[in-house]
């Protein structure tokens, strides 16, 4: 991939500080100030820095040596460099039970009935509970409810697999996946709605006890039970959740006593995806399920310190910047987020530039803002649990150690290393209208191409900051086909221009950081929100919090003037129920808004505190 680079020379990067004292530590002929910081952190021994592992603590044990060499300090009210938040890491399967109990009568040849005992099951290769599983019991007579798919009303094309079934008090069965056989459009609208936890949450709407699915003969992956795959959802959703394999499909199947009807025949006659082909009964059969899921809880570190300012700051408004990325990666790729293939499925995911590159930039512009005086304090701050969900910066903004009110700017570095043509990408620049002249006056010397986008709810920790109400920019050089592969390697690295976007992004913290007045803040609409999983654009104004532990959606905010705020939904809000389904994490919600309809007052339930209110939402189109 070709690569636009040019020379590196400080001098020629607009600070409002003496420029010959940050030229006499970099001069234009020297090695990146960057590289060891890369080359450190996307090393084997790292071991590709999974928050909660080993390698996780080596690199923060790097971060914390670096920021001891520049004389930065732990934040106030810590002794270590080092600040902890817990997480779910992972689950696994910790004793699933599945009985099936047959009571199929045949008349013997002197008339008197029989009864056949199915049996239990309790190997993982027969039954494994889903990783969105309550942990419980369930028993009841089963019913087979095809592929369990439910397309709401909004769409145009008609499929509810429950449309002539009645489910409540029993157990579901259904297939993995969506209809095999189907043309290409039914199948994407298919597709859609056929996610194992949407499947889940319209068997538990329609009253069901517990839902287990199956892979058909004829899908990938035939006849297995389905992968504990990660999920970071802390609560479950709201019921018993398993998959079985063929084996045990074929022993429930068999207590229809008839020949004809198998789970293949069954599957067949569903694949066409004609929404007239119905589910049935499976009346001589009950079932016994026990799902447990173990999750495990680890500890991550973020890493943080500060320089303290060099002059007097008197009357000086939010007396603070801060300068943040994420350190973590992927690991070995274990927790499913990994782009590897087959041939590289386990290696070492190195993240040099996601976001290794990152860690180096905030090292480096911490360092040059080390040497020359300062009127704010400046937080060098580096992220773990960035790759499981802003669950770092999420916990910091939670339990800050400086007053997130009295921060007048946050600079966040995500992906800075593989600048392509001299392109930077400056997101979440709608978050104070002080941004575009601050970015004008450093690209005049710096010259680069630069994109600027308004969004600042970026997949990013800049995104924890803007719903905190700081005013924050995101630096991002674009994607690349190493993204979240083994690949993504040091050696890849341009590091004369991730130096160049360290002194861009320095000249503009540094300006903020001698500037009179802060920046000031401004809520920007989330352009994504509400969008569903249909791309139905829906707004509802909300803003989830995705690490706070609740059963149901805990609110970390709503939009100002959206239709949340005119519901009286505010910060601290648990949503439980959303037009009559209920609601026990963030899928949930997300599903909900489905059925939602633009202009439509809907009821939504919720919990403030300890008591259970009611109100009337109307969602709004996105604009």
């Amino acid at each position: 991939m070709k690569r636009f680079t040019r020379l590196f020379v400080i001098a020629t990067f607009a600070l409002s500080i003496p420029l010959a004292r940050l030229d006499a530590q970099t001069p234009a002929a020297a090695t990146p100030a960057t590289k060891a910081h890369v080359t450190a952190l996307a090393s084997d021994r790292l071991d590709g820095r999974l928050t909660g592992s080993n390698g996780e603590r080596l690199a923060a044990d790097y971060l914390v040596a670096q920021l001891k060499r520049i004389g930065a300090r732990p934040v106030p009210g810590a002794t270590d460099y080092r600040l902890p938040f817990d997480f779910t890491a992972g689950m696994r399967d910790g004793g699933s039970r599945l009985t099936v109990s047959a009571s199929v009568e045949r008349s013997g040849g002197n008339g008197v009935s029989a009864t056949a005992s199915g049996g239990a099951f309790t190997a993982q290769q027969d039954v494994r509970a889903l990783s969105f599983s309550d942990n419980g019991e369930a028993s009841g007579p089963i019913v087979f409810a095809g592929y369990g798919i439910v397309v709401p009303d909004s769409q145009t094309f008609g499929y509810d697999s429950y449309a002539t079934l009645d489910v409540k008090d029993k157990i579901v069965l259904v297939l993995r996946y969506f209809p095999e056989d189907a043309d290409q459009k039914t199948k994407g609208i298919l597709a859609r709605y056929a996610d194992p936890r949407y499947k889940a949450m319209a068997a538990r709407q329609r009253g069901a006890r517990a839902v287990i699915f199956v892979t058909g003969p004829s899908s990938p992956n035939a006849g297995e039970t389905m992968p504990m795959t990660f999920d970071t959802a802390i609560a479950g959703s709201g019921i018993v959740a398993a998959s079985i394999s063929a084996r045990v499909a074929g022993v429930i199947f068999a207590t229809l006593d008839d020949p004809a009807k198998t789970l293949a025949t069954a599957q067949k006659a569903l694949d066409s995806a004609n929404p007239h082909v119905a589910g049935f009964d499976i009346p001589n059969a009950t079932v016994t399920i026990r799902t447990r899921v173990e999750r495990e809880r680890k500890t991550g570190h973020n890493v943080a310190a500060y320089l303290p300012a060099t002059k007097a700051p008197g009357s000086l408004p939010k007396p603070w910047i801060a300068l943040g990325a994420h350190y973590d990666h992927l690991g070995h790729g274990e927790n499913g987020n990994s782009l590897a293939d087959k041939a590289d499925a386990g290696k070492i995911h190195f993240g040099a530039d996601d976001n290794a590159s990152g860690s180096a930039a905030v090292l480096a512009a911490g360092e040059a803002l080390s040497k020359v005086s300062r009127r704010r304090n400046v937080l060098i701050e580096f992220w773990s649990g960035e790759e499981l969900g802003l669950l770092g910066s999420a916990a910091y903004v939670n339990a800050p150690p400086v007053p997130i009110d009295q921060i007048a700017a946050y600079f966040n570095f995500d992906m800075v290393g593989r600048m392509q043509d001299n392109k930077l990408t400056v997101q979440a620049t709608g978050s104070s209208d002080s941004w575009g002249r601050l970015i004008e006056q450093a690209n005049v010397p710096a010259g680069f191409d630069l994109l600027l986008q308004a969004d600042p709810y970026q997949p990013t920790d800049v995104s924890s900051f803007n719903q905190a109400g700081v005013p924050s920019l995101n630096f991002f050089t674009g994607t690349h086909t190493d993204y979240h592969r083994p690949s993504d390697t040091a050696d890849k690295i341009n590091y004369e221009d991730l130096d160049r976007v360290v002194a861009f992004a320095s000249s503009i913290a540094r300006r903020v950081g001698d500037a009179d007045q802060a920046p000031a803040f401004v809520k920007v609409q989330p352009q994504t929100e509400g969008a569903g999983r249909a791309g139905v654009r829906v707004f509802t104004g909300t803003i989830p919090d995705y690490s706070t532990e609740v059963k149901g959606l805990l609110l970390s905010g709503v939009i100002e003037g959206g239709p949340a705020a005119q519901a009286g939904l505010q910060k601290g809000d648990v949503l439980v129920e959303i037009a009559g389904q209920t609601i026990a994490n963030i899928y949930d919600y997300t599903y909900a808004l489905e059925v939602l309809k633009i202009g439509e007052p809907t009821k939504v339930v919720y919990l403030r505190g300890a008591e259970r209110k009611e109100t009337a939402m109307t969602p709004a189109a996105r604009k």
